[in-house]
């Protein structure tokens, strides 16, 4: 019997809407939804492919045990009760030495990180780690000191802005970073089509440069000195609302003092962006009815990312282009999230770690210090992990380092849907649902933060069961919290709640209890003043919400203890200190190569090399790109295998020359070595190696206020390998890890 779901996509921030064909339980097709209210019938490769990606033999079905070097599989009884036992032991010896790892696959849902935050809690450990950390932690740092809460986010309005200039991202390929935009080719090209003017500043004339607007160029690792003269010559041209600045904003003066040394002349030293140019997009985005300075991820990782999104959120407030049409917008979601966040406390703890002394941000601790947390003894010392949405041993800094303190650990649980790199180390892996066996709202940033060009509301029941006894992770950290004798979110009253939803939603069914998802989700809608989940299952395209209003931001919704925005906060201006010493850095190592990462449209992060269809050909591993230029002056040419070095590491790959890359830039895509992976029976065939290996981890290789780790515009040298590639290079791994593979 084949029946037709409609549904929505939960592997980014797009969330496209869909149609899903299902047959004998399983799912057969799936097609964009054309009649979306939002999304307009468009969806992308791994959307349209992703069941074929998790109906494998790979798939995790049931819970696995690691015993004798072996996975055996075990019962959620057993498994459950034995993880229990180990953290409540571990619990007695101190809180902080039971972690958790929250990956970006746990965003896409709703109560999955809440119900993983409410374990934590209950456990009373601050030692939570996210892949954030790796990515976007800068934009969260900044926004607390700047707006007074982290998930304040302002995002371009792009259905009306006449000047749009993109940093470091590259939504052709990505889709958008903290804002969901369907289709973002064709909503670049209406940006034109009304005569508005779009800059995509990158060190790759990336596949959106190819598509809408003007490319330019700008060295890996600058981007905060682009941003200081851009904001220089802003004032230079009378492009400040003065008015504004008095009524809305505090520290003025302290950054337009910090900015006035960095001229056009000045920057282009070391981005080798031409002031000429510089001036010119100045003058357009001064020009226009409204405009906006939009960075993502390569601005984020590039060493100043917390800087960079700093004066790029002070450009955008002077210009006039903050709270207004055209330019950037502040969403409104089902609540006032930051007043929420203001009165509770929720995503504002000021926790600081064991090592180094880094102040967490939303809650969390930067990724690149877990390694130093396992190995150094201590009563605090991390001996337990949870890992869950993840696989931080090929996304985070020098995971080879990581590799080995997570062989130390005494208990490392893996939750997921396949048995990753990390999955392979555990000695628990408990089998996961996938977005199709499990009901669900939009995630958090268009739920709670209406980050959303197009605001709407849908809801999406459970289109098939889950396969084997793979269960949802809100339903496995209530079990857990019972086993280890603690209470979600330290409450009796939430623990005994859940159980006893357990407890009814299973009377009459076969196997063990679940939490009525659909019930919680429901109870949320009503708290929140919507529409219930039913209602809304009504509006199977999606619910159209009123639209986002102007001039609702500033005086209204900023939640900084006098209600204005802080241009200037003191934490900022210390760190500033450091750019006359990175500037002199840029200009005595201006002729070293620096490594940028790059995605092709179907991978995703980590985890879609294991569906053949992504990974034929000569697309079963990745390659250093070279720009000609470089590749004739160090005597290289596409085919050859070279050796990229880093102060952290070597890794040895075929290269290729790529006439789209600035001169003095090297790339090499991310999310691949997957030769350890046990799990992984396609991926773990393929020949690619983890650039991350290259980046440094540690208290000295991590942003003091963002916690980030350097990803990207990494130094590095490239020579010809003396000899083949090897599988212990291929990933950085001993060889005998591979031979377990």
């Amino acid at each position: 019997m084949s029946e037709t779901h409609t549904t929505f996509c939960r592997i980014c921030e797009a969330s496209c809407g869909l149609e899903v064909t299902v047959e004998d339980g399983r799912v057969t097709q799936v097609r964009p939804d054309s009649e979306h209210v939002a999304t307009r019938g468009y969806a992308c490769v791994k959307g349209l492919k992703q069941h074929r990606m998790f109906d494998t033999p790979d798939r995790l079905r049931y819970p696995l045990k690691r015993v004798d070097g072996r996975y055996v599989r075990v019962s959620w009884t057993q498994a459950i009760a034995e993880i229990g036992a180990k953290v409540k032991a571990l619990r007695e010896v101190h809180p902080n030495s039971v972690g958790m790892y929250v990956g970006t696959a746990a965003g896409f849902s709703v109560l999955h990180p809440v119900f993983a935050q409410g374990f934590m809690t209950g456990v009373g450990s601050a030692s939570m780690y996210a892949s954030a950390t790796q990515d976007c932690s800068n934009k969260f740092a900044v926004a607390r000191h700047v707006y007074g809460f982290p998930f304040t986010q302002p995002f371009p309005d792009v259905d009306h802005t006449d000047c749009l200039i993109i940093v470091g991202a590259n939504p052709a390929i990505s889709k958008w970073s903290f804002l969901q935009v369907a289709n973002p080719i064709e909503r670049l090209r209406e940006i034109e089509g009304r005569g508005g003017k779009i800059f995509v500043v990158d060190p790759r004339r990336t596949e959106t440069a190819k598509v809408a607007g003007e490319h330019v160029f700008i060295r890996p690792g600058t981007d905060v000195f682009f941003y200081l003269a851009f904001l220089t010559e802003l004032i230079a041209q009378g492009g400040i609302d003065e008015a504004r600045i008095r009524e809305h904003t505090t520290g003025w003066q302290d950054v337009r003092a910090l900015a006035a040394p960095w001229t056009p002349e000045r920057q282009e030293l070391v981005t080798k962006l031409p002031a000429a140019k510089l001036r010119e997009m100045v003058g357009i985005y001064r020009n226009a009815k409204g405009a906006a300075i939009y960075c993502s991820t390569g601005v984020n990782m590039g060493g100043n990312g917390g800087l960079a999104f700093w004066i790029q959120e002070v450009i955008n407030c002077v210009s006039g282009n903050l709270d207004k049409r055209g330019g950037m917008l502040v969403g409104e979601g089902v609540i006032d999230f930051a007043a929420f966040g203001k009165k509770t406390g929720a995503l504002l703890r000021n926790d600081k770690t064991r090592i180094g002394g880094f102040d967490s941000v939303n809650d969390a601790f930067p990724g690149g210090i877990m390694a130093d947390e396992i190995l150094t003894p201590g009563p605090a010392q991390l001996r337990a992990l949870f890992v869950t949405g993840g696989n931080p041993l090929l996304t985070m800094a020098n995971s080879n380092r990581l590799r080995k303190s997570f062989e130390e650990l005494e208990l490392l649980v893996a939750i997921d849907v396949q048995q990753s790199e990390t999955a392979s180390l555990a000695h628990y892996v408990l089998p996961a649902v996938t977005a199709f066996e499990r009901p669900d709202l939009p995630f958090i940033f268009p739920l709670m933060l209406g980050l959303q060009s197009k605001k709407y509301l849908q809801a999406t029941r459970a289109l098939i069961a889950p396969a084997g006894e793979s269960k949802d992770e809100a339903t496995i950290y209530t079990m857990i919290c019972k086993a280890s004798g603690v209470n979600l979110f330290g409450s009796v009253i939430a623990q005994k709640a859940m159980e006893a939803m357990m407890f009814v939603s299973s009377l009459g069914k076969a196997g063990d209890a679940s939490l009525p998802q659909e019930f919680l989700l429901d109870l949320l809608l009503r708290v929140t003043g919507q529409m219930g989940f039913e209602k809304l299952l009504e509006h199977p395209h999606g619910w159209l919400s009123p639209d986002h209003v102007e001039s609702s931001f500033l005086g209204k919704r900023v939640v900084t203890d006098d209600g204005k925005m802080h241009l200037a906060p003191a934490t900022l201006l210390a760190q500033a200190r450091k750019l006359e010493g990175d500037f002199q850095s840029e200009r005595e190592n201006a002729h070293r190569l620096k490594l940028i990462s790059k995605r092709a449209i179907t991978t995703h992060n980590s985890w879609t090399h294991n569906f053949e269809e992504f990974v034929r050909g000569e697309n079963t591993t990745n390659y250093l790109y070279v720009n000609p230029d470089d590749a004739e002056r160090l005597g290289l040419t596409s085919g050859d295998v070279v050796d990229v070095t880093s102060a952290t590491a070597t890794l040895r790959l075929p290269m290729r020359v790529l006439a789209d890359l600035m001169p003095g830039s090297v790339a090499l895509p991310h999310g691949w070595g997957h030769q350890a992976a046990r799990g992984l029976g396609v991926a773990s065939k393929t020949t690619g190696v983890n650039v991350n290996i290259l980046a440094a981890d540690g208290p000295d290789g991590i942003d003091r206020v963002t916690g980030m780790a350097h990803l990207t515009g990494i130094p590095v040298d490239v020579r010809r390998a003396e000899g083949p590639i090897d599988p212990s290079s291929w990933s950085g791994l001993a060889a005998d890890a591979y031979a377990m593979a």
